[in-house]
């Protein structure tokens, strides 16, 4: 039985025709006689391992080699006796690829949990990809391969993406408060994360030699609560742009003169969405210091009003200049402007029905509605 499972060997070598294939041995059962003299090829990003009762004791590089006592010293340390010519030496060879592995998958399988300090505990999805390379073959194998024939990228990747995932949880804790200030940090985590995993693969014989996240999501019900956020913002954003627009609209209707601009401006006043008034008032308020209060509502407005912002009421609260057409308070004597005296020709039209007093060129009371 042992005669048909043995394997004499005289050329030792190995091609990796898939390119994920990681570790290989020679023979891939059993053990290999190999003969005196035989000749090991050992190609470019490879190593060849000699274990020998089970135990590493040399390893080549790049080359052809001719096996004899010569040039492995080694082979006199482990044998009692000397290497002869018809003492072929029964071991097995592990080559080892030292190229660069690239695109292993790492992610979560399950929802990892991370307290958030603007949405609270969540759960999130992490994905990304690798590069890892064999820098310490013997180290490798004795703790990844062991007596396998072939150990392949996939043989290692799920381990691999485990042990990533437990660093990232942490890693994650400590380097980000919010996943709503995550945009534009991607590349800062990964780096961090792979100095902090170093340490793990290095242990097993490797070198990571880049890591790159893909994705960080939240689950659809935290997605959503992001979104519903975002439109938020950007209702309020168009919302101020709403009452600005507003604002300045009044303030060039209350600067216009003459009947055409009363008119105007008392369309405007019954248009405008109750929801503007407070901020014309804070915007009216910061051009002015002087104000008066509305006869109607008893809230003070500008005094450059001819409509309460609050109520809408109509008021006649300032005058014109005749000199220079600046609009005055109406306690004034003389224009602040070019100093001319003041005449008061404001004329009010008196409401037969309520009693109350309305601009001479209004058609019904702003009060009660009764036609004038």
């Amino acid at each position: 039985m042992g005669m048909k499972n043995m394997v004499f060997l005289e050329v030792i070598e190995w091609f990796d025709r898939t390119g994920n294939e990681i570790v290989h041995r020679i023979p891939e059962e059993g053990s290999g006689e190999i003969k005196f003299g035989a000749r090991l090829i050992v190609r470019e990003s490879q190593a060849a391992v000699f274990f020998y009762q089970g135990k590493a004791y040399d390893a080549f590089g790049p080359g052809n080699h001719h096996l004899s006592t010569a040039n492995i010293p080694v082979l006199n340390k482990i044998m009692s006796i000397p290497w002869g010519m018809t003492s072929p030496l029964r071991a097995e060879v592990y080559f080892v690829n030292l190229k660069l592995f690239p695109n292993l998958k790492w992610g979560t399988r399950n929802p990892v949990a991370f307290k958030d300090t603007q949405l609270g505990l969540i759960r999130l999805r992490a994905f990304g990809i690798f590069n890892i390379r064999v820098v310490q073959p013997i180290l490798f194998i004795n703790h990844l391969v062991g007596t396998q024939h072939m150990f392949t990228t996939s043989d290692i990747e799920e381990f691999l993406s485990r042990v990533i995932v437990s660093r990232f949880n942490d890693h994650l804790g400590e380097n980000l408060d919010s996943i709503l200030n995550m945009p534009g940090k991607y590349d800062k985590l990964s780096d961090g994360l792979q100095k902090r995993l170093q340490n793990d693969f290095s242990r097993l014989g490797l070198s990571l030699s880049d890591l790159y996240i893909s994705s960080i999501t939240p689950p659809p019900e935290v997605q959503k609560a992001i979104d519903d956020k975002s439109r938020l913002a950007v209702f309020d954003d168009l919302n101020k742009l709403l009452k600005m627009k507003a604002a300045m609209a009044v303030e060039k209707v209350a600067e216009q003169q003459g009947e055409a601009g009363a008119g105007a401006g008392l369309g405007l006043g019954l248009m405008i969405p109750a929801a503007f008034s407070q901020f014309m008032h804070a915007d009216r308020d910061t051009g002015s210091n002087e104000s008066v209060k509305c006869p109607d509502c008893q809230n003070n407005i500008p005094a450059s009003s001819r409509f309460c912002p609050h109520c809408g009421h109509q008021v006649v609260i300032f005058q014109t200049c005749s000199h220079c057409g600046k609009n005055l308070p109406p306690h004034a004597k003389f224009c602040s402007r070019c100093g001319q005296k003041i005449e008061n020709k404001t004329t009010l039209k008196k409401c037969s029905h309520c009693g109350a007093k309305n601009l001479n060129e209004s058609i019904y009371c702003n009060k009660c509605g009764e036609k004038l």
